[in-house]
């Protein structure tokens, strides 16, 4: 195995997670700025950049023949690919601490939205009560 090749491919993969980090913030802040028509315009760079992270993984996947990183790492021992699979690991960490929070906001809105559509419009069907004693 190549350790050169692997090593650019993880380093286009480092820059292709930032690149999706980046969208995740500008998302976060046309989430808590409430701004609807900026939310679609990201959706489309968020899908653009997956989509060439996505690539990347194939590629990197094909270069290891389906091993665990981990286990090429140990197996390799090079201080290069060792730092660079660290620095990997912690920026993904980040992207899914940002992804889960834009996804509790988005949650959080619709929420909130059904709620007030439910109070101005409200149902003309006869409310019952469930077990939990919450109106349906």
């Amino acid at each position: 195995m190549n350790t050169s090749e692997l090593n650019s491919v993880i380093n286009e993969e480092h820059k292709a997670l930032q690149t999706l980090l980046s969208c995740l913030d500008e998302q976060f802040q046309h989430l808590t700025k409430r701004e609807v028509f900026a939310l679609d315009a990201v959706r489309s760079k968020i899908e653009q950049s997956s989509k060439v992270l996505a690539s990347l993984e194939m590629k990197r996947r094909s270069l290891t023949h389906g091993k665990d990183m981990s286990e090429i790492v140990l197996e390799l021992k090079d201080i290069e690919l060792e730092k660079n699979y660290r620095n990997i690991k912690k920026l993904l960490d980040m992207v899914v601490l940002q992804k889960d929070t834009n996804d509790v906001l988005i949650k959080q809105q619709l929420g909130f939205t059904t709620q007030m559509l439910n109070f101005l419009n409200p149902n003309k069907a006869p409310k019952t009560y469930n077990s939990y004693g919450r109106r349906r």
